[in-house]
């Protein structure tokens, strides 16, 4: 059920949960007592990536991390963003104020299949290894450090690790009840440790066709749902050439990533599907769905008979509101600044802030995430480390770590 919150009894015990698995919930939170900060950031990076966490399945990854900050001293909150199967995000701070001027987010699911970890001369395999586990570990290690070296207070920062990011960001739009105000929020996702100062929009597509069944020896006794949805698709291909571009994101471009339909090759298929998504670099999401919806609905006119409508042989859905390209902070000195064509979780979270501040950044490069060969090595993730402290540190009007 989104909204609501479950808070997390910092005891002693909790490292003694943490190695079960597990960790006890209480109604209330006693006075805190000290930080024991992990600085191993290889470690924490491994344990991460080795919990399989496909969207859907974050409970296993979300409990690690749980114990992991509470046994390091850090008041912990659960978000459940859905209970049957349980899933939440993971709100944390290290100071006696949740409410903190900084605050770093990423996502703890992961795209399918799942690929174990693994090592090899320093170079780290896995799922998630980059997208975006690579982010979770080396920004709550980037936290650690400014703490232990009292660069910045414990009630300067806050963490917010969310699920769901890779298929319609329920979980950071939950994230919304917990009514944050931080003056700068730093997400992230790889960025080859660059700033990113915008990415594409984002629009997701459904394409049902509807057909009508038959023996494939007499076809025309039946429609081909697959016929439809081929025609369909063809016509969004050739319209991808034509949409709005932009100087600074580039195409927008359109992805069929998945297709179903008929039942056997004897059959005249009755269902075809199609998703689509839509990357754009330019104009609106309500202008980008009339260009699909004029586009299918010309293709199909060849299966209309009578005074049937294309809406009865094809359906298009458009799962969510979709949203235009993103701009994106990037006055941090001592980076490179680049663009992405990825989505993020940024357009989900509402500013509660007058001229809040948001970032991207983060190790890794997204030209291997959601691949076989996902893999960054050890070198960026202590990049990034250093990089998280000088956006922490710029962003707390402090003077750029030296050491970093």
């Amino acid at each position: 059920m989104i909204g609501l919150c479950e808070a997390v009894l910092l005891v002693g015990a909790a490292a003694q949960c943490w190695a079960r698995g597990s960790l006890d919930q209480q109604p209330l939170r006693p006075e805190k007592t000290h930080l024991s900060l992990t600085h191993d950031l290889i470690g924490f990076h491994k344990n991460l990536t080795q919990i399989e966490s496909i969207t859907g399945n974050e409970e296993a990854v979300g409990e690690w991390l749980v114990a992991s900050l509470s046994s390091q001293g850090y008041s912990v909150e659960k978000q459940y963003v859905e209970k049957k199967p349980a899933r939440f995000n993971v709100l944390a701070w290290p100071g006696k104020e949740r409410e903190a001027k900084v605050l770093l987010s990423s996502h703890i699911d992961t795209v399918p299949p799942f690929y174990p970890y693994e090592t090899d001369n320093k170079t780290i395999h896995g799922r998630g290894s980059v997208d975006a586990k690579g982010s979770v570990a080396t920004q709550i290690i980037a936290v650690n450090k400014l703490l232990s070296a009292g660069k910045i207070s414990p009630d300067d920062v806050a963490l917010l690790y969310v699920v769901g990011e890779e298929v319609g960001g329920d979980g950071m739009r939950a994230a919304n009840d917990l009514q944050l105000s931080p003056q700068t929020i730093i997400f992230g996702e790889p960025t080859e440790g660059k700033l990113a100062a915008g990415h594409k929009g984002n629009l997701g597509v459904l394409l049902t066709a509807k057909g009508k069944a038959a023996h494939s020896g007499y076809p025309w006794l039946g429609r081909s749902a697959n016929e439809v949805l081929v025609k369909a698709l063809a016509a969004l291909m050739e319209l991808g050439q034509n949409l709005p571009e932009s100087e600074k994101y580039g195409v927008t471009t359109l992805n069929i990533g998945k297709i179903e339909g008929g039942v056997a090759a004897n059959v005249v298929a009755q269902d075809a599907s199609a998703t689509v998504a839509v990357r754009v670099a330019e104009g609106s999401p309500s202008y980008i769905k009339d260009e699909i919806t004029n586009a299918v609905h010309k293709a199909v006119q060849s299966f209309l008979e009578g005074d049937m409508k294309p809406e009865d042989v094809v359906d298009i859905d458009f799962p969510s509101s979709g949203y235009g390209p993103i701009d994106i902070d990037h006055d941090v000195p001592g980076f490179g600044i680049i663009t992405v064509n990825y989505g993020t979780d940024i357009p989900w979270l509402n500013q509660t802030v007058e001229g809040q501040k948001r970032y991207l950044y983060g190790p890794g490069s997204i030209l291997v995430a959601h691949s076989d060969h996902e893999m960054l090595t050890e070198g960026q993730l202590w990049e990034a480390v250093g990089g998280y402290q000088r956006i922490v540190l710029h962003a707390l009007g402090k003077d750029p770590c030296e050491d970093c």
